[in-house]
């Protein structure tokens, strides 16, 4: 039993992608809900419940921005990792005073990214509880 284990939500629309971040995240002691469909996700999101959201931004149905906005309709606090190809971030920009209001607390993990990169970038983020810029110092990973 982990003490106080924290949580993390992982929405991305690729099956094989929630399942190896569940896996990685789970083996390093976190507690971890995923799912596939972003509508479904927001439906049963619980809020001050999570410590940390990783969540993709190329979904159907709903992009992983517009997720996040009504995600943080419900949880003003909710810290964000967005998960997405390096190609995507020109998709940011449309969304960038939405979801960046203030740069600190928003981070990118770009796909693909090592395991011990995501979990040490993970720790970091939930140990600092965003107060302060993360220095990038991993690879694949891009803080605003």
């Amino acid at each position: 039993m982990w003490p106080s284990r924290k949580k993390i939500l992982v929405v991305d629309d690729e099956p094989d992608i929630t399942f190896t971040l569940l896996a990685i995240l789970q083996k390093a002691g976190y507690e971890v809900s995923s799912f596939n469909n972003p509508l479904i996700a927001l439906q049963t999101f619980e809020p001050h419940y999570y410590d940390l959201l990783i969540i993709d931004i190329n979904m159907p149905e709903m992009n992983g921005f517009e997720l996040y906005q009504k995600l943080k309709e419900k949880d003003i606090h909710v810290k964000v990792c967005f998960l997405t190809a390096v190609s995507e971030f020109r998709d940011y920009e449309q969304y960038k005073e939405e979801v960046s209001p203030k740069p600190h607390e928003r981070y990118f993990v770009a796909k693909p990214a090592s395991e011990d990169d995501l979990v040490r970038r993970v720790n970091d983020m939930i140990a600092n509880n965003n107060n302060h810029r993360l220095k990038n110092t991993y690879n694949n990973t891009l803080c605003l």
